[in-house]
């Protein structure tokens, strides 16, 4: 099969076009034809290893799992003996930051793992980034606590998570203020943002309003700038470090506060999270941003343009 593979950290350049053989899935596995897959800020934190703490999973010296790939969509070609829950010819959807994958023609994965069908109203394009920013979102927002009615700003919310936070945190009914550039206050409108602030005309900390979570979905603030701006008791996330590790320090010097608190939640995903982005999807709750598409092929140019910071939401990759 062909897949991108990267022998070793760096830039994007390092990961190549190949041939490898096609897994053959586990007695509890089902193996998927992608038919497309994302490039995204996890693909491109784990290749480059910018954070060297990464490496304690992806591999110290090398990387242990070659072809990256955390999010995907395709047809379910084979199954094992043991699986119960799909079978041959199934549309397919999931995410899989543990051994990746989604990068090549083909990927298994195990039947409980977060794996979910595509709803019958989309195609594999947009089905594929329906899971790496949103499940971002969601760890986020179930760790601020988030109840209907509350004041919530997000900052950065042009990305692949912050198009999926403001989404979401309008289904959970919070009130939402999002923060973006000129030329995405339309999107961000029709995203279901109440108040849209264009960071280019408007200093957002100097809108006298306050909030009970304040959502960093690009890491580009910091909890000081943001204090001002936060209620009595409420939370600042960032999905970064934050300067200096930052963020880690405040997360544990206000872990045990009744005032404002700092929290740095590590993310995780299960089947019953990407059930749940399913259903919003089938509602039309949730529908991920796709700014560009490229082929398998192109890969180190998508790479390239994640990393200028400007995409808005996600990059997609046609793989067949």
């Amino acid at each position: 099969m062909k897949a991108i593979v990267y022998r070793k950290y760096g830039p994007p350049d390092v990961a190549r076009l190949s041939t490898l053989p096609r897994p053959v899935p586990r007695d509890n596995q089902v193996l998927i034809r992608v038919k497309a897959t994302t490039v995204n800020r996890t693909d491109s934190g784990f290749r480059s290893a910018e954070y060297f703490v990464s490496r304690f999973w992806s591999g110290l010296i090398r990387p242990k799992y070659p072809v990256l790939g955390c999010e995907f969509a395709g047809e379910v070609i084979a199954t094992g003996s043991k699986v119960k829950q799909f079978k041959a010819g199934d549309r397919v959807f999931g995410y899989n930051d543990k051994s990746f994958g989604g990068h090549a023609e083909y990927i298994a994965v195990d039947e409980t793992s977060a794996l979910a069908l595509v709803p019958a109203s989309l195609d594999y394009d947009t089905a594929a980034p329906l899971t790496e920013g949103a499940h971002y979102a969601l760890n986020n927002i179930r760790a601020a606590k988030v109840s209907p009615g509350q004041q919530v700003l997000v900052y950065g919310a042009t990305g692949a998570i912050g198009t999926a936070a403001v989404q979401l945190l309008k289904h959970f009914g919070a009130r939402v203020t999002a923060v973006c550039n000129t030329k995405n206050v339309a999107l961000v409108e029709q995203l279901g943002a109440d108040v849209v602030i264009d960071y280019l005309r408007e200093d957002f900390t100097q809108t006298g309003e306050q909030y009970h979570f304040i959502f960093d979905a690009v890491g580009k603030s910091s909890f000081t700038a943001c204090r001002p701006l936060l209620t009595p008791q409420g939370i600042y996330i960032s999905t970064e470090l934050g300067k200096r590790g930052a963020n880690i320090f405040y997360a544990l010097t206000t872990a045990r506060s009744k005032g404002q608190r700092v929290l740095f939640p590590i993310p995780v995903i299960d089947q019953q999270d990407v059930l749940l982005l399913q259903e919003l999807a089938k509602q039309g709750a949730f529908t991920p941003v796709i700014d560009r598409y490229y082929n398998l092929e192109e890969i180190v140019e998508a790479y390239r343009y994640v990393e200028t910071g400007q995409k808005t939401g996600n990059v997609v990759i046609k793989v067949a």
